[in-house]
């Protein structure tokens, strides 16, 4: 495989920002080009960058076995949004991403060979995506996502750095619970007659600070009768559980490795 390393001045962000790219090689191709390759989006969390994936985890070796593109932003700690200073940093991810790879790349992949996960963070801005995008991707996944911003303003607002943070990110705290930043608002208004969601994975685990925010989620999924598969086994808030998880992940959305 390829890893590339792309520095690019982001017309949506108003910032140069790194994008690492894991790419087939051609001996190994097998008469399928790049452009018509799955692409998997994978984010990453609020303290890491587009490298992570690559440093701690496979990413590299499970892309070869399922023939990838994995394509791995750098968003900051923006939480995936597009913020009130104009970097916009959502629209980043689901629109001038994909324009740049057909721009650059010929890399068109159709909505069922499109796929977006991420951890933590990462998690909430691919369930984002799905939730806002749904007509973009086949699958999405998010493992010890932030899901749910009830069970988190009142701990956000007693530290005064997190709450400095996360006023500039999402305006008033006391509003956003149910707010449209807020995960369970996207479960509560979808519209099903919009159309059909992408096929949901949502991990956690047990010992993670986030699970409560997981379960919360998954209880107003199954309320609106939104399918989904949720795993959650013994782990914390750390790589040896997003490692499993990839790749667990994976073989929900694309089925065994050859």
């Amino acid at each position: 495989m390829a890893v590339l390393r792309i520095d690019h001045k982001a017309q949506s962000t108003k910032v140069n920002l790194p994008m690492y790219m894991i790419l087939p090689d051609p001996v190994t191709m097998d008469g399928i080009p790049v452009r018509k390759r799955k692409v998997l989006y994978l984010l990453h969390g609020l303290s890491d960058d587009g490298s992570a994936w690559q440093r701690f985890t496979t990413i590299e070796s499970l892309a070869s076995d399922y023939g990838l593109v994995v394509v791995m932003p750098s968003v900051g700690r923006s939480f995936y949004n597009d913020l009130p200073n104009g970097q916009n940093y959502f629209t980043y991810i689901v629109e001038e991403i994909p324009q740049y790879l057909q721009d650059v790349f010929a890399i068109e992949p159709r909505r069922e060979d499109t796929y977006i996960a991420g951890l933590s963070m990462g998690g909430y801005g691919a369930m984002k995506a799905a939730f806002r995008h749904p007509e973009k991707y086949a699958a999405a996944g998010s493992f010890s996502g932030v899901l749910s911003f009830s069970l988190l303003a009142s701990h956000i607002q007693m530290d005064p750095q997190e709450s400095e943070e996360f006023s500039q990110l999402f305006g008033d705290l006391g509003q956003l619970p149910g707010s449209t930043n807020d995960p369970i608002n996207w479960v509560r208004n979808y519209d099903i007659k919009a159309g059909e969601l992408p096929k949901l994975f949502i991990s956690c685990g047990l010992q993670d600070d986030l699970y409560p925010t997981n379960t919360h989620f998954i209880s107003e999924c199954k309320k609106k009768g939104i399918p989904l598969e949720f795993h959650d086994e013994p782990g914390a808030h750390a790589w040896p559980f997003w490692e499993k998880q990839i790749v667990l992940f994976l073989k929900f959305a694309l089925g065994e490795r050859e």
